[in-house]
């Protein structure tokens, strides 16, 4: 009956991208949802663009294992991202006449920018991707026992066809649905457990003193690193292209503000069960239960909650990794079609440009699948994704809202010697987090090029 009642879900889904596609009469209906979202469709997919398989699954793991320190990246970063956006960033980005973040970049710094940002945005969004493929596997064989590869090989097509089908209307119609089933699902598993196995507070109580620490010991490195788990998602997602699509799908910019604070702390008060039911996990299910600490909540929901709880709660599971996961494919897709592929065809219609863009969903989908295949954490998935944004993106999209006499050759300075010097941290190993010291890189590559170029300026008049 579960497996049956996950297979209708799945279904339903599908159902709902096909008639989204009625909606779908060109790009800008694919990429914004012809910018026409009310406040309730909106708020939806700002909550979902982050409550998916992390914070349910990963976020779970991670605080069992390290307590709440192992879990402010996700999902205290994730909320502080999404806060910052509604007060610094919605409004802002709202006004903007692109459809992508890559179009910001080349409008403000010049068309040099706009392919290899481009090119480095759409190689950050596999790891995102692959993340919620992994959990969508997971998930299904915990219900089904069906092969973990073949599970995550046919989610993940039915996550690909919808979203190809009906676009960002598809993705804010099941949004809707899936919040609305992810707060039923979550909230029915916790209180079940609360009343009727054991109250929380007494979880709460036996737990390792270190359980709940917020702040970490006294030390350098342990304060380095506690910064850099705000910061890699806190910031580093900030100039993603999917957050930066669902703001531009609100039918103005009022609402794009209100529902990014709406999703925001929707999402901060749901994303604290799933770390409280991890406690229940740790409590009840024996030792040797679970060889992955991913599959606790699974093993939990499965062997003690009623069986109409379990399908509501698989429902609300599925939902959440469904939600994050279409909205992650849309986001690359859109910027190799409107940045990339329309870099080298600038003379292309409308309507070529939307079959690129379903194509480009297909196969970045697939690449994404094959590196799920070969890393199957997902918690180090996501992290790694967003900690490239961070180093690449954060200082030039700052510059490029709010600093218009910075060059754009020194943005462009910025963005690489922010990779590089991540790939040097990542690499050598040292001290201080990879993720902060590339933010660093791309911080001091920026004031230094704005040096030079400002010292060649002022030179050239002076010969003049």
């Amino acid at each position: 009956m579960l497996s049956l009642s996950v297979g209708i879900y799945l279904f339903i889904s599908i159902a709902i991208g096909l008639i989204a596609s009625f909606r779908v009469r060109n790009t800008s209906d694919f990429v914004l949802a012809g910018r026409k979202l009310p406040l309730l469709l909106s708020g939806s997919v700002i909550f979902a663009t982050w409550f998916g398989s992390e914070t349910i699954l990963g976020a779970s793991s991670a605080f069992i294992e390290d307590g709440l320190l192992g879990v402010i990246e996700e999902p205290f970063g994730a909320f502080l991202c999404l806060f910052l956006v509604g007060v610094l960033f919605a409004k802002k980005i709202y006004k903007l006449n692109v459809l992508t973040i890559s179009d910001l970049f080349r409008n403000r710094f010049g068309n040099f920018f706009e392919l290899p940002s481009s090119i480095l945005m759409v190689i950050t969004f596999f790891g995102w991707i692959a993340g919620q493929f992994v959990a969508l596997g997971v998930v299904v064989h915990s219900i089904t026992g069906m092969d973990f590869y073949l599970a995550m090989t046919i989610c993940s097509g039915l996550v690909m066809l919808y979203t190809i089908t009906g676009g960002m209307w598809a993705v804010a119609f099941s949004d809707l649905i899936q919040s609305v089933l992810i707060v039923v699902g979550i909230l029915l598993a916790f209180f079940f457990l609360n009343t009727d196995v054991k109250p929380v507070t007494e979880l709460i109580a036996a737990a390792p003193e270190n359980q709940f620490r917020f702040f970490p010991e006294t030390g350098l490195n342990n304060w380095l690193e506690y910064i850099a788990a705000w910061i890699t998602l806190g910031l580093g997602a900030i100039p993603s292209q999917d957050i930066f699509q669902r703001v531009l799908s609100a039918k103005d910019e009022k609402t794009a503000f209100n529902s990014t604070l709406l999703g925001a702390f929707l999402y901060l008060i749901l994303a604290i069960f799933p770390l409280l039911l991890a406690l229940y996990a740790k409590d009840l299910l024996p030792a040797d239960t679970f060889t992955d600490t991913q599959l606790m909540l699974p093993h939990l929901v499965i062997n003690y909650l009623p069986l109409w709880i379990q399908i509501v709660f698989f429902g609300a599971l599925i939902s959440a990794i469904l939600s994050t996961s279409s909205g992650a494919l849309l986001a690359p897709a859109t910027i190799f079609a409107e940045n990339i592929y329309k870099h080298y065809q600038s003379e292309i219609s409308d309507k070529t440009l939307l079959a690129v863009l379903r194509w480009s969903v297909l196969g970045i989908g697939l690449f994404s699948l094959l590196m799920g295949f070969y890393q199957g954490n997902i918690y180090e998935l996501v992290a790694g994704a967003s900690s490239l944004t961070l180093v690449c993106f954060f200082v030039p999209l700052v510059v490029a809202l709010w600093f218009p006499k910075i060059n754009g050759k020194a943005a462009f300075v910025s963005m690489i010697s922010g990779l590089l010097f991540w790939i040097v941290f990542e690499f050598m190993n040292p001290i201080i987090p990879t993720s902060i010291g590339g933010l660093a890189g791309s911080a001091l590559g920026l004031f230094l090029a704005e040096y030079v170029l400002r010292m060649k300026q002022a030179s050239s008049k002076l010969n003049y």
